[in-house]
This record gives structure tokens, C-alpha cells and sequence, in this order.
């Protein structure tokens, strides 16, 4: 019976992008000249579990590019290679290429197979120019060797039988031998009396198995080490000096009791089914590459009279067969997949739910939030016992849906550091291209927000570091000349705020240029050339359309196309943005955001017969105005004095068309809102309570309309308009503007 793979594509892909953007954030981590053993055996491991699962799909693209790249990051890993500032673009480049062809292959599209075809190339031919230096660095080790002390060197005797599937799964026995010749003496013997006949010969299945005798200095752990990957895949005896074996059988046991030092094994193949023994020999391997092998754990003496190596994680007998497997999995790092689950397998104590689903069950919590305000209204049309009733179990009620409301709401949070993570490529890279010196820090990843946000909230963030790099921070030779360090200082730092997610971009530049500013906008036509503006006025005109302070377009800005796009997006999700400059010390921008998009606690208000909502984290205060409180002013209507400020009126009423009762602010309520540091008094005729409600958006049912952030429906069955506070906060600056 034949497994439909295609089943298990989706989570290959998932679980692969998550792999890879793990192993991008490692090689950033890499410093050049140096080894940094933990973070290349977590790219490697990274490699190697996506090769074995491309091959294991018949992805054959994918899997010949991670095994060239594996051979490359296996040089690093045994520091036969060290990490130089070409090479970490190399890798770079590579995992570009491992994603793109990754998203090809998901999408069925085709990928440019020259550019695939050209990077395994380098790839290969840094392996390639690195043996050749190293052969004859070996060459110049023999010759001293020959005046040299003798090291001692203690025999080793390895079974190793791999099972038939190990070459489709990316195990190569032969990289595993290469790295045994590199810890000293390897003498191989080849079983071949599984070898099928011509015909019956499968080049995917492995049917050899070997025994081998290796001289060495080296640990126990260090042996194992070269059998990392091949757990569940292989059959496996070592052993040792210390073990009570003297010597192996010629050929792995498969019937026969291998638990037991030095079995022999008198069903085993014979001597005309064995090839000679074949000497492969190397030089010793130096006392520094002994000690790093000796660093994952020296365990010389551990499992003696067994001849196994001691598993790193549960063995099931039943997935090896006869003999004994060794389990030598190496723990991945935190939120790396390894090499099984890769495969498929997943942590028993998560989930993994598509965001369909998800969606789904919000969207089945909104309805009931909106069924519970009907029943609460009609319970207000009982009396008696039984309306009292009603009402305490429509008050339980009420609890137990915010309860339901907040686990949903739970299980759609997810980390910020999802998008932060794309951060530090994009520094490095476009920091190299402008020729600047910038340190990235990165704060508060562990910040959640709803998923609809954090999907919507990458692009904003993205022209906000693009920004501050280029038109901010300054060259290393300003900054030398400002009396500044020559490394640029960027923040990204997020962080809770009441019921907002709070997401600041920092710089340490030479902060926004308001003459220029000002004097790129009368330029343009944007402002009058007469018009006076305040110190905030001129820093909000970056996010005009089409405004750019930038004379000569570039591939990076230049066309005004990029900070009116953040304002639109983050307003889109029911945010807002404030930015604050120091002349000569840096810029800083603030993105306020909704934890989620789905339900607001929101404010009921009546203007004529219409009712909308106010969101309740946008009102500063409700007040009845007295007389002497209301000002006049020629040309821009109505101010009230407000704790000692001027704040603008704004008649809802006449803004959106409908026929409010109050004539005036004098016989009116006054609510005051705050929004993009910005705060005006709307003018509305009636306060009809609070309440939870549904947010639904008009852009995808309707489109969009200034002012209004979306809709929502009542208890009674009508329809609210939710107010976008932040856009109505600005009108009255606008009208003064123009």
C-alpha cells in the first residue's frame, strides 16, 4: 500500500520557511574570522532536515542545491573553513535561493534554473579551493609529523549497516567516512551480501553495509557525532578500547543478539560476499579539532559493555528491526525544526491549526457578541421576576462570552519577533549598499498581536527602517564629524500600552530637516507660500503623498511613495502614527495599534438618527459645555477651552451628513477624543451606552470612506458606523493648512 505524500506538503513547506528564516538569522549572528560552533550546527542542521525532506517528496532541485550547501556549511562545522565576509554573502545568497525555490515549489511555478545552477556552482568551488588548500596544509603537517612524537592512537571497531531508505532520506555514508578519516586511521570493509542482482538494482536504496576500524585519539562522543544524522535510519555498533570486545564481526548481525560485546556472527555473509579491506588512511587529527569534538560531551567510558553509543533520545526497537540503532539526534535550537520534524512530526505539547479555522471561530464568537446584545435589549422590555431573572443569566451570559472572546483572541496572538526577524537581513544588506555603519536592536519581540495585525504591519515597519537608514542616519564621515560614534544607532521596540501594542523605530541620524521640509513642500505646491506652520505641522507633511525631500531618485527612495503608504496601512488597521524629531540627535516614530481587528469596546453615540461608535481608547472625556467655554473663531468655526488648551468643534453632524439636534456646542454634548497626538471635541446630540461590538470593514463590502474605520451591528439589528478618530483629528488642521 503506497502513503500519499502530498498530504504532508503543507507542513514541509511551513515548517521549512520557519527553517529557513531560523537559519538566516543565524548566519547573521556569525562573526568574520570566527567559529561559532552552536550557530553553524544549527544552520547545518537546518540544511540538512529540509534536504532530507525535499528528497523524501522527490523534490530533486531542492535537494541537490542543500546538499552542495550542506557540504559547504559541513567544512565550517568540522573548521575546515572559517567564516569570511564573502563567504557569509555566499550563504546569504543561499538561503535566498532555498526560499525562493521553496515558494516555487509550493506554488508550482517555475524557478530560474540558471540562477540555481550558478550559486551551487560557487558553492561547490569554495568546497573545492578549500580541499585544495587543505591537502596542502595536511602535506605540510606529514613532513613535520616525521620528526614529531608518535600521538598514541587506541582502535575503534564500527558496524554500520544503514537500512535500505537512508540515501532518501540525505544521509551519505560517505561524508559520514570522510569525517571518521579526519579523526585518524579508517580501515573499511564492505559487506555486499544484500547487493541485489543488475537487474533488480535500486540507485535510491542503500544495500552495503561496513565494518570499519578506526585509529584514533578521539572521544567516544566524537565518533558519534559523525552518526548525528542518521538516527532511525541505520543500524549501529562502537566498539571501544575500554569495552570488553577484542574484536567485531566481519559484518553487521542482523540476526543474532548485537547487544552483547564482541558477538560474533556466524549467519553473516561470507568471506567471497566481502571486498577487501580498503586503507584509508589520514593523518591524526589535531589536538584542537579533538577538543571540539570532545566539547558536545566526553562519554569515552559510557555504554562500555554495550559497544552502543549512548542515545540522545527515545529508541523504538521496532523502527530499526534487528540490531540496535543509536539515537544521536542533536538537539536543534529553539525554533529550529529538526531533521524529524522536518518529516513531519510535530511537538506533542503544540498544535498546528490553519488560520482558516481560526478565523473561522472568531467569526462564530463575533456573532454571538452580536446575538447577546440583542437578547440584553430585549431583556430591558421584561418586568417582574421572571425580566430579573433573565437578566442575571443574560449577565452570565455576557461574562462567559468575553471569557470565550479572550481565549479565541489568545490563540490568535502571535510574537512580533515573527516580523522583527526580517529586520536584520535588511539592515545589513541595505547598510552595505548606502555605505553605513548600523547597529540594529531589537526590543520587546516577545510582544504579541492579533495575526491579521502582525500580517498588515511588516510593510509600514519596513519603509519606517528604510527611511531612517537612509534618510536619517548619516555616513561614518558626518557622523566623525558631528562628534558622533561611526556606527549608526537603529531601535525597533515593542511593547503594551493599555489595550494598544506599541511599536517605536528609533534613530540616532541627524533628525528630520523641517526647513527643508517646509521649503520642499511650498515647492511643490503642498502648503501656501504664506502659510505658518508649528514645529508638528512640518514633520507631519513627510507623510503627504508624493512628498520626498530627495532630488535624485534612487533604488531605495526618492519617489514619495513611501511614508504616506505607513500612515495609510497603519490607519488601515485601526492605528495610528506619531513622529518627533531632535535636530542633530535622531527622528523616533511611534506606531499605536489595536490588539485586534475583530472586537472593540466601544462608545454609542446618537447624531439625529443616526448611531456610531466610538472606540473607547480614543475618548479623553464627555462634558456639557458652559458659555463662557465656547470661542468663536473668524474663518475656522468653533474652539472650546479645554484644561487649558484650544480645541477645535467638529460638528458630526455636518461632517457626515446628518440631522443633529444640537444647533450649536452651547446645547450640545462635547466629547472629547484623542488621536495621533491630536484631540478635537465632536459635537453629538446623545450618549447611548457602552458595549462590545463586531467590527466589519467597509473597504471590502463597500469601500472606503473618510473618517469611518468600519461598521458594526446593533442589537436591534442596525447598522453603526465605527468613526476612524485619527482621521477626524486631522481635518481640522487640514482646513487650517490649506
Amino acid at each position: 500500500m503506497s502513503i500519499d505524500l502530498t498530504q504532508f506538503h503543507a507542513t514541509f513547506y511551513e515548517e521549512s520557511f520557519e527553517a529557513v528564516g531560523a537559519m538566516e538569522a543565524a548566519l547573521l549572528s556569525l562573526d568574520v574570522g570566527t567559529v561559532d560552533a552552536e550557530a553553524i550546527n544549527t544552520i547545518f542542521r537546518v540544511a540538512h532536515s529540509i534536504k532530507g525532506g525535499a528528497a523524501t517528496f522527490g523534490f530533486g532541485q531542492i535537494a541537490s542545491f542543500t546538499h552542495s550547501l550542506e557540504n559547504l556549511l559541513d567544512q565550517l562545522r568540522a573548521q575546515r573553513m572559517t567564516v569570511t565576509s564573502s563567504l557569509s554573502d555566499l550563504l546569504l545568497r543561499s538561503v535566498d535561493i532555498l526560499r525562493d525555490m521553496l515558494r516555487a515549489q509550493q506554488t508550482q511555478q517555475p524557478m530560474d534554473a540558471q540562477r540555481v545552477a550558478d550559486l551551487q556552482f560557487d558553492l561547490e568551488l569554495a568546497v573545492a579551493q578549500n580541499g585544495t588548500a587543505a591537502e596542502s596544509a595536511a602535506g605540510a603537517l606529514l613532513a613535520r609529523a616525521v620528526i614529531a612524537p608518535a600521538v598514541p592512537l587506541h582502535p575503534w571497531h564500527i558496524r554500520f549497516r544503514p537500512l535500505e531508505y537512508m540515501l532518501v532520506r540525505g544521509n551519505d555514508p560517505l561524508r559520514m567516512f570522510r569525517e571518521l578519516r579526519s579523526l585518524g586511521e579508517l580501515r573499511a570493509q564492505v559487506d555486499l551480501s544484500r547487493l541485489p542482482r543488475l537487474g533488480q538494482l535500486d540507485p535510491e536504496r542503500c544495500h552495503l553495509a561496513w565494518t570499519l576500524q578506526l585509529n584514533t585519539n578521539a572521544t567516544r562522543a566524537a565518533i558519534v557525532e559523525v552518526f548525528d544524522w542518521a538516527e532511525g535510519d541505520c543500524l549501529l555498533e562502537i566498539h571501544g578500547p575500554t569495552d570488553d570486545a577484542a574484536a567485531v564481526p566481519d559484518a553487521p548481525d542482523a540476526a543474532g543478539d548485537s547487544t552483547k560485546p564482541g558477538s560474533t556472527d556466524s549467519g553473516s555473509a561470507g568471506a567471497e560476499a566481502t571486498r577487501p579491506v580498503v586503507e584509508l588512511q589520514a593523518a591524526a587529527a589535531t589536538p584542537a579539532t579533538h577538543a571540539s569534538a570532545a566539547a558536545t560531551g566526553n562519554s569515552h567510558n559510557t555504554a562500555a559493555t554495550t559497544g552502543l553509543a549512548v542515545p540522545r533520545a527515545p529508541v523504538s526497537a521496532a523502527t530499526a528491526g534487528p540490531g540496535v540503532p543509536v539515537a544521536t539526534a542533536a538537539p536543534a535550537a529553539p525554533g529550529v525544526p529538526g531533521a524529524s520534524e522536518i518529516a513531519g512530526g510535530t511537538d506533542a505539547g503544540s498544535l498546528r491549526v490553519s488560520v482558516e479555522k481560526i478565523d473561522d471561530l472568531m467569526n462564530s464568537v463575533s456573532e454571538l457578541v452580536i446575538t447577546q446584545s440583542m437578547l440584553r435589549q430585549f431583556s430591558g422590555m421584561l418586568h417582574g421576576a421572571a425580566g430579573e431573572r433573565l437578566r442575571a443569566g443574560l449577565a452570565q451570559l455576557e461574562r462567559n462570552v468575553r471569557e470565550l472572546q479572550e481565549s479565541v483572541m489568545r490563540v490568535r496572538m502571535v510574537p512580533i519577533t515573527f516580523v522583527f526577524s526580517r529586520f536584520p537581513r535588511m539592515v545589513r544588506d541595505l547598510s552595505q549598499r548606502l555605505g553605513k555603519l548600523v547597529d540594529l536592536r531589537l526590543a520587546g519581540g516577545e510582544t504579541e498581536l492579533d495575526k491579521t495585525v502582525l500580517e498588515k504591519i511588516g510593510d509600514p515597519l519596513v519603509h519606517l527602517v528604510r527611511n531612517s537608514i537612509d534618510h536619517g542616519l548619516e555616513s561614518p564621515a558626518q557622523r566623525r564629524a558631528a562628534g558622533k560614534s561611526e556606527r549608526g544607532q537603529l531601535q525597533m521596540h515593542a511593547y503594551h500600552r493599555g489595550s494598544n501594542i506599541m511599536v517605536e523605530v528609533i534613530d540616532d541620524g541627524a533628525g528630520l530637516d523641517r526647513e527643508r521640509i517646509l521649503a520642499k513642500a511650498r515647492e511643490r505646491g503642498l502648503i501656501g507660500a504664506d502659510v505658518q506652520l508649528s514645529a508638528q505641522q512640518i514633520d507631519e507633511l513627510i507623510f503627504v503623498p508624493g512628498f520626498s525631500t530627495l532630488d535624485k531618485v534612487t533604488d531605495v527612495s526618492g519617489r514619495g511613495v513611501g511614508m504616506d503608504v505607513v500612515r495609510r496601512n497603519v490607519e488601515s488597521l485601526g492605528g495610528s502614527i506619531e513622529v518627533s524629531s531632535t535636530p542633530g540627535q535622531g527622528a523616533r516614530f511611534v506606531i499605536t495599534l489595536p490588539l485586534t481587528l475583530a472586537i472593540i469596546d466601544g462608545q454609542t453615540i446618537a447624531v439625529g438618527e443616526e448611531s456610531y461608535i466610538v472606540p473607547l481608547t480614543a475618548i479623553v472625556e464627555s462634558l456639557q459645555a458652559a458659555r463662557q467655554q465656547i470661542r468663536h473663531v473668524v474663518g475656522h468655526g468653533e474652539v472650546i477651552v479645554f484644561r487649558g488648551e484650544y480645541l477645535p468643534v467638529l460638528r458630526l453632524g455636518r461632517e457626515f451628513g446628518s440631522a443633529s439636534a444640537a444647533a450649536s456646542a452651547e446645547n450640545g454634548l462635547l466629547m472629547v477624543v484623542e488621536g495621533e497626538g491630536r484631540r478635537v471635541a465632536l459635537l453629538v446630540d446623545e450618549l447611548l451606552g457602552q458595549q462590545q461590538v463586531v467590527v466589519k470593514t467597509l473597504d471590502t463590502n463597500y469601500g472606503h470612506v473618510e473618517g469611518i474605520a468600519g461598521a458594526t451591528i446593533l442589537g436591534n439589528g442596525a447598522v453603526a458606523l465605527i468613526l476612524d478618530v485619527a482621521s477626524l483629528t486631522r481635518r481640522p488642521g487640514e482646513a487650517r493648512a490649506a
